[in-house]
């Protein structure tokens, strides 16, 4: 049996699990999850450079959201990890479901069809080579 506080044991494992690779995360943004991930499996495992290229081409209203979220990631690198940008590549980014906005749209004879508004949280994940 565990010693402790069910508190104090949760604790001590999040220390132990910490994250130390750069990362940044959009929560609540307004793509669904299958268009982010289109964009996404373009660029896992690019380095950032070559990353950042296909998202200025890339013709998806997801990239450019997407391109926002890796700089911005580059930039924690940067700041917080003090890591060099020419070595980082894109280690991990993926799309979770967020919520979706339910809306009505009127139709013919009365009836009214649901039109679902989705989002997603996306994360990219970073680390050098």
């Amino acid at each position: 049996m565990a010693k402790g506080h069910r508190s104090q044991i949760k604790r001590e494992r999040n220390t132990t699990n910490v994250e130390t690779r750069p990362s940044a995360k959009l929560s609540y943004a307004r793509v669904s999850v299958q268009k982010a991930c289109y964009v996404l499996d373009a660029i896992r495992g690019k380095d950032v450079q070559s990353a950042l290229g296909i998202l200025a081409y890339n013709p998806r209203y997801a990239s450019s959201v997407i391109e926002k979220l890796l700089k911005s990631a580059i930039a924690n690198a940067e700041n917080n990890n003090g890591m060099n940008p020419d070595n980082l590549y894109v280690a991990a980014c993926y799309a979770n479901k967020g919520p979706t906005m339910k809306r009505i749209k009127p139709r013919a004879q009365g009836r009214a069809y649901r039109i679902e508004k989705r989002m997603s949280h996306i994360t990219i994940v970073l680390d050098e080579r």
